[in-house]
């Protein structure tokens, strides 16, 4: 007989899985890797039975009109991260199905400053029987390991005691440089990508290719604010997640008039197949996570399972605030390297009133910025030192943990 979880476990979970589909997804069309697309449809399914069960145990616990009113909040979490799921498996199915994507694509993909990869301990190896601790893969790679599937058992942002073993399949985050090396390691074959061509004029294709990776930056932005936004009940979050609704709109839009023109261009327009149904799958991502705010935009607080569980989620997000005098003040994120500091994943800086979302690493830090960062529980102190952010326990920003004990 199977143990049922509790909701929280359950949201937990589809939410880890989700969030790992999107990335997995993106970098299916980054090295054209079907092998990666597959692992996507394997989550899709995890997700589907866990909010199946998660919507079985709400509705054995709604034993009362109050109950099922504070337990509608779960439930909108869970179409929510539904409609992420979905999203992420029609963007691996453009993979699957070979609808075609402009090779442009893919160079402009390798400008990013971080990647998700799959890589599995093979025969040969000098990882099997190591701890992630002892191997040090990030000092060594760039690479992070956020997840590992063992047979057909996942395990979300393991711990660095874990030890891995052979036949162990990785999923790294980090430089585009760094996946290489981390094959070789596990004993695969390095692929060798060629740096981006340089291009003297931007064509039609070019500008479409250029908004469908805007397209990208933003839902994935926008899934990470949201969260933030429920974590910190912070309605000014929320409200940035719909203002980046708006601009998938319109970036969608300017797609269609791209692609459109591009064709008219290219021999073969069948290929622009799949920049269609990327940016499509793309906005809906967005659309989830502005519907995922909702939880906030009622008066009370959320259902105190909701900021539970994504405190003890794989990743957390935290914010940080710069210092003056801090180590962070008058560098850029590149010569910071936060990643390899603190394991944390800046995704939108606040000056003033502005937001900018997905920084490059040339983005230079003043004193007063507002940082909004992913990744490891305990990357969120490293983070906070790194700026010089010395708020106490108990003021803004912080979460206290009575806030996020269950009924």
């Amino acid at each position: 007989m199977r143990t049922r979880k509790t909701v929280k476990e359950l949201l937990v979970g589809a939410k880890d899985a989700a969030e790992l589909m999107v990335d997995l997804a993106y970098a299916a069309i980054f090295f054209g890797d079907e092998s990666l697309a597959r692992e996507v449809l394997r989550l899709e399914d995890q997700v589907d039975e866990l909010l199946v069960d998660l919507r079985a145990v709400c509705m054995i616990a709604a034993r009362t009109p109050d109950d099922a009113d504070r337990l509608a909040g779960v439930l909108s979490m869970a179409v929510s991260i539904e409609g992420i799921a979905d999203a992420a498996e029609d963007i691996a199915r453009v993979v699957l199905k070979d609808l075609g994507v402009p090779g442009e694509l893919r160079d402009d993909l390798r400008h990013a400053t971080e990647v998700t990869a799959r890589v599995k301990i093979r025969e040969e190896n000098q990882l099997a029987s190591a701890s992630l601790r002892d191997l040090e893969l990030p000092a060594r790679t760039g690479m992070w390991v956020i997840a590992i599937r063992r047979d057909v058992d996942w395990l979300y942002g393991p711990e660095p005691e874990e030890v891995l073993r052979e036949g162990d399949v990785l999923f790294l985050q980090g430089p585009p440089e760094g996946v290489d090396h981390a094959r070789e390691l596990a004993g695969g074959t390095p692929r060798h990508f060629p740096p981006p061509p340089k291009r003297a004029k931007l064509s039609n294709l070019d500008r479409a290719v250029d908004v469908i990776v805007e397209l990208k930056n933003a839902s994935e932005v926008a899934v990470g604010l949201a969260y933030s936004a429920i974590l910190l009940r912070d309605q000014s979050l929320a409200a940035e997640v719909a203002v980046i609704e708006d601009k998938s709109d319109e970036l969608y839009h300017q797609l269609e008039g791209w692609v459109l023109r591009a064709a008219a261009e290219l021999d073969d327009p069948d290929e622009l197949r799949g920049l269609i149904h990327l940016a499509s799958s793309s906005e809906r991502i967005v659309d989830a996570a502005q519907s995922m705010t909702r939880v906030i935009e009622d008066e009370g607080p959320p259902h105190p399972i909701i900021a539970a569980a994504l405190s003890e989620a794989d990743e957390i997000v935290a914010e940080a605030i710069v210092a003056t005098g801090s180590p962070a003040e008058g560098h850029t994120l590149g010569e910071l390297q936060i990643h390899t500091e603190t394991g944390m994943e800046v995704l939108a800086i606040q000056r003033s009133e502005r937001w900018v979302y997905r920084p490059r690493r040339s983005r230079s830090l003043q004193a007063g910025d507002r940082l909004l960062a992913m990744g490891p529980e305990e990357g969120a102190p490293r983070l906070r030192v790194l700026c010089g952010d010395q708020r106490p326990e108990g003021e803004e920003g912080w979460i206290e943990p009575e806030d996020l004990d269950e009924d």
